[in-house]
C-alpha cells in the first residue's frame, strides 16, 4: 500500500466507492503505516467527496497510528540496543535524538507523549526511547490512545475543511494535491509554532536562509564550480590545479593524509603539533599504540582523536581520559590520528608562493572564536541556545550535541562552550583577523613553508596561547595544514557581502591555476582524472565512516 493510496482514491472518482467499507477501513490504516499526515489528509478529502464516512475515516486513521506507535515501542524493547548500533538507521533514529527523549520521559511521562505527537521528528525516537527503557506497557498505550484520538480526527477534519473547497470531479488530482499539501502545512508547523521552541527554530531557520554563510555547499559553492570551469578552459586543464602542491597527492584536493603532512612539517619542531597515527584494527592493539605514544611523548589529557582523512571537523573528538580515548578510538574503524592538544586562540593562515618569488605571503587570515552562553540560573542549557542570536543560527548542530544536558540549568554567570572545534559548519565563528598580518608573521610562515619542498598553496591551522605571540611571528603551534581545496575562511566574517566573498575565492582559484600551470612547467605533472577519482572516492569512504 503507497502512502499516497487515500490521497489517490480521493482524486479519481469513483475507485474509492467500488471498495467495500471495511476494505477502505483497512487501506488507510495500513496508509498510516507509512505516512501518518499523507494518510489522513487523502482520508478528509475522501470525506469531503462523500466517499467515506468521516467516523469510519477518523477511526481506521486513529487505529493505524495506534498500531504504528506500538510497533516502534515494542522495536524498543525487544531490539532498541542492537538497532542503535547501524550506522544505516542514524539518520532517523540518531542516539542523541534518543538520549533526548529518554531524558524527556524520565522527567515528564504521559506529557512528552501527547507533546511528541504533535512536534515533527519526534515520535519516531520518543517512542522507541520509551520501549528501551521500559517504559509501562499498559500505561504507554493508554497515553498513544489519548494522543492518536486527540490528533487523527483533528488533521482528518481540517482536510474535510480543505477538501469541501476544491472540485471533486474535475480536476481532482490537482485539487487533491493542493489541498492535501496546504493541510500538510498547516498541521506540521502550526502545532510547532505554537511552542517557544519551534519559533525560535523556525527563526533560526529562516536567518540561515538569508545568510549566505549557512547555505548548502551546493548552493553556494554551484558559481565557484561554473568560475573553476572556465579557468580550466582556458589553461586547456581540468586538473591542473593539482600541481599547485607536488609534495601533496593531488595537491591536497580530496583524501590527503593529514599525518603525513604533519610529519613533513615536522622540521618546524617548534610549530608542529605531535602526533602519531593509529592504523585500523582490532581494538586493543589501537589503544595499545595510542597509549605508548602519550608515555613516549610525555603528554597528558586532554588530546585530540580524529581521522587522518577527515575534513570540515567531522570525527574530531577531545578525549580527557584513558575511558575516552577507548571510546573514541572504538567508534572509528578508519586510520585515526592521535594528537598533543594546544590551548588558547586558534587562526586559520591561508599561505600562497608562486615557485617564481623567493617568498610567499598570507593570502588570507581569519580568527576563529568558539561560542559559548553563559547561564543565568533560571534557564535550561536548551533555552540559552535557543534565546542566543547567534547559537540559534546552528541551533541543530547545539541541541544534537547537548542532548542529555539540555534541561541542565547552568548556574549563573556560569559559561557553556558549545564548539570545541574551530569549523564553522560546526559552529564556530569566523572573524576577518587581517589585523595579524604583520611581516613578522608572515616571514614566519613563510620559512615553515619554505622548508617543505613542493609545499606553495594551502592553509595552516594553528593555536596560540597568546595573541600577542601570533603577531611577533612566534609561539604558535600547527594544528594541521589542508592543501587546494581550503579557503580563505575570514570570508565567513559575519556581515561581509556575498559578491565580495566570490571575489576572494575566484582570486584563490585564479592562484591555484597560475601556480599549477608554472609547476607543470618546471617539470610536475598534475593528477590525472583516475588518480583524482581515486583520492576523492577515499575521501568519501572516510567521511561516511565518520559521519556514521
Amino acid at each position: 500500500m503507497r502512502p499516497l493510496t487515500a490521497v489517490a482514491l480521493a482524486a479519481f472518482p469513483g475507485q474509492a466507492a467500488e471498495l467495500p467499507l471495511a476494505v477502505q477501513v483497512v487501506a488507510i490504516a495500513a496508509a498510516t503505516l507509512l505516512s501518518e499526515d499523507a494518510a489522513c489528509i487523502g482520508t478528509g478529502l475522501l470525506v469531503a467527496q462523500g466517499r467515506i464516512d468521516f467516523a469510519a475515516g477518523a477511526f481506521a486513521c486513529f487505529a493505524g497510528i495506534v498500531a504504528g506507535d506500538l510497533l516502534l515501542f515494542g522495536a524498543g524493547r525487544l531490539v532498541g540496543s542492537a538497532l542503535l548500533e547501524r550506522p544505516a538507521l542514524h539518520r532517523w533514529l540518531g542516539p542523541h535524538a534518543v538520549a533526548r527523549a529518554s531524558s524527556w520521559l524520565e522527567c515528564r511521562g504521559p506529557a512528552v507523549v501527547l507533546l511528541s505527537r504533535f512536534t515533527p521528528g519526534m515520535r519516531l525516537p520518543t517512542y522507541f526511547a520509551a520501549g528501551l527503557l521500559g517504559v509501562n506497557a499498559r500505561a504507554f498505550a493508554s497515553w498513544l490512545v489519548v494522543a492518536a484520538a486527540l490528533w487523527a480526527p483533528a488533521v482528518v477534519a481540517v482536510a474535510v475543511r480543505a477538501g469541501t473547497r476544491s472540485p471533486g470531479s474535475r480536476g481532482g488530482l490537482f485539487a487533491a494535491a493542493s489541498a492535501g499539501l496546504l493541510v500538510l502545512v498547516a498541521t506540521r508547523s502550526l502545532p510547532f509554532l505554537l511552542t517557544h521552541r519551534g519559533r525560535r527554530l523556525a527563526i533560526g531557520r529562516w536567518r540561515r536562509f538569508r545568510n549566505w554563510e549557512f547555505w548548502p555547499l551546493p548552493v553556494f559553492y554551484a558559481p565557484i564550480a561554473a568560475y573553476v570551469a572556465w579557468l580550466a578552459l582556458k589553461h586547456r586543464s581540468l586538473t591542473l590545479p593539482t600541481a599547485v602542491n607536488p609534495a601533496i597527492p593531488g595537491g591536497g584536493f580530496a583524501g590527503e593524509s593529514k599525518i603525513d603532512i604533519l610529519r613533513a612539517l615536522s622540521a618546524s619542531r617548534e610549530a608542529a603539533l605531535r602526533a602519531t597515527r593509529v592504523p585500523a584494527g582490532p581494538l586493543a592493539e589501537r589503544v595499545g599504540a595510542a597509549e605508548r605514544f602519550l608515555r613516549r611523548e610525555k603528554l597528558a589529557y586532554p588530546v585530540v582523536v580524529k581521522p587522518d582523512l577527515g575534513e570540515r571537523g567531522l570525527g574530531v573528538v577531545f578525549v580527557r581520559s584513558a575511558a575516552e580515548l577507548r571510546a573514541a578510538l572504538a567508534a572509528s574503524d578508519v586510520d585515526a590520528i592521535v594528537q598533543e592538544m594546544a590551548p588558547g586562540h586558534e587562526f586559520g593562515i591561508f599561505y600562497v608562493r608562486h615557485p617564481d618569488d623567493d617568498r610567499g605571503r598570507i593570502f588570507s587570515i581569519t580568527e576563529k572564536v568558539l561560542p559559548s552562553v553563559r547561564g543565568d540560573g533560571r534557564r535550561t542549557l536548551e533555552q540559552l541556545i535557543l534565546d542566543d542570536e547567534r547559537a540559534v543560527c546552528m541551533a541543530r548542530c547545539h541541541l544534537e550535541r547537548f542532548a542529555d544536558r539540555l534541561d541542565t540549568v547552568p548556574a549563573a554567570g556560569e559559561d557553556v562552550r558549545l564548539v570545541d572545534v574551530g569549523t564553522h559548519s560546526r559552529g564556530a565563528i569566523f572573524r576577518d583577523a587581517a589585523w595579524a598580518r604583520t611581516p613578522a608573521l608572515e616571514a614566519a610562515v613563510d620559512a615553515i613553508s619554505r622548508r617543505w619542498e613542493g609545499f606553495h598553496f594551502g592553509r595552516y591551522d594553528v593555536r596560540v596561547e597568546r595573541v600577542e605571540d601570533l603577531v611577533a611571528g612566534r609561539g604558535f603551534k600547527i594544528v594541521e595544514l589542508n592543501g587546494l581545496t581550503a579557503e580563505a575562511t575570514h570570508i565567513y566574517h559575519p556581515g561581509t557581502a556575498l559578491r565580495a566573498a566570490y571575489r576572494v575565492l575566484f582570486e584563490q582559484w585564479r592562484i591555484a591555476f597560475e601556480i599549477g600551470r608554472a609547476n607543470r612547467d618546471r617539470g610536475f605533472a598534475p593528477a590525472s582524472l583516475p588518480e583524482l577519482a581515486r583520492l576523492v572516492r577515499r575521501a568519501r569512504r572516510a567521511r561516511r565512516s565518520a559521519e556514521a
